[in-house]
């Protein structure tokens, strides 16, 4: 069995992590592949029990055919990961050295067993939907899509900007805000919902468009179907502002176009048998907990 492992960077707090993660992997007989970046932060502290093959981008993974990643950090260390995934279908498994890990649901504790899970099949199967990106000049590369949210956001100046968003090209609003949020049901649980949106089941087949703090207080959330088109055109007082797919953005100016629909592949996120999106929710927001008693 050939898994990769990716991660952003190395913090001496996770090392016994880390080595328990690949001590693990030698004793199950798995073959290791680490990120290029992450292995020269972590090949001084780590002790390999054999030589480790090191890959760089998703072009290498795919003639590699590796059963599965593991993401080792938060959840936007997940969001990188989808990166590297693109539409390969290559299981994510997501081990939470992070803080809130709504994505990344598995604890440190369970290092073991969730590698034991990964080599005998014991686990299930999550296929999230994600965003796509089309405009008028090229953004983003060859990765214009989106596991949690795309945004518009003001820039570099304290003035609101007005976004105006059409659905299927019909008119639906102009918002007057610091940006807009468009949001997957996987991404209902982040940005969106700290400005007022709705937490919407993964399966549930919608997007939630979140202004981020408009100017009109009657204006809210609104969820609408996934199998919409929903366009954007910008106007400000400046001629930049900031364009988001997850954790990547890039400057737009008002000659931009965008518009946004449902990407054409899912992302294969990798859920043992102990956890579920209900339990997910019930323990990072911490429902029905009374710290009085």
């Amino acid at each position: 069995m050939h898994v990769a492992i990716y991660s952003r960077t190395l913090k001496p707090k996770d090392v016994p992590y880390i080595q328990e993660t690949f001590d693990t992997m030698y004793r199950l007989g798995i073959q290791p592949y680490v990120h290029g970046a992450y292995f020269e932060q972590i090949k001084d502290h780590i002790d390999f029990k054999s030589p480790i093959d090191v890959y760089e981008d998703y072009d290498y993974l795919a003639r590699q055919r590796v059963d599965s990643i593991v993401s080792l950090g938060g959840d936007g260390t997940i969001l990188d990961t989808v990166t590297l995934v693109r539409d390969s279908g290559t299981p994510i498994m997501g081990i939470n050295l992070g803080r809130l890990g709504f994505l990344a649901t598995i604890g440190k504790e369970q290092i073991q067993e969730a590698f034991q899970s990964l080599q005998s099949g014991a686990y299930i199967i999550e296929r999230r939907s994600l965003l796509h990106l089309d405009s008028n000049m090229p953004l983003f590369g060859d990765a214009p899509y989106a596991l949690n949210d795309f945004t518009i956001l003001k820039r570099d100046t304290s003035s609101m900007i007005t976004v105006h968003a059409y659905i299927n090209g019909e008119y639906l609003n102009s918002y007057w805000a610091d940006g807009i949020i468009m949001a997957t049901p996987t991404g209902s649980t982040g940005y969106s919902l700290s400005c007022g949106g709705p937490i919407i089941f993964p399966d549930s087949g919608n997007f939630v468009i979140t202004p981020v703090a408009p100017h009109n207080l009657t204006v809210r959330p609104i969820v609408i179907s996934d199998d919409a088109v929903v366009s954007f055109e910008i106007e400000g007082r400046v001629d930049s502002f900031l364009c988001t797919l997850d954790s990547r953005f890039e400057a737009i100016t008002t000659e931009h176009q965008i518009a946004i629909r449902k990407e054409d592949f899912t992302v294969n996120l990798v859920r043992l048998h102990d956890h579920n999106f209900m339990s997910t929710i019930r323990e990072k927001l911490s429902w029905g907990l009374d710290r009085r008693n």
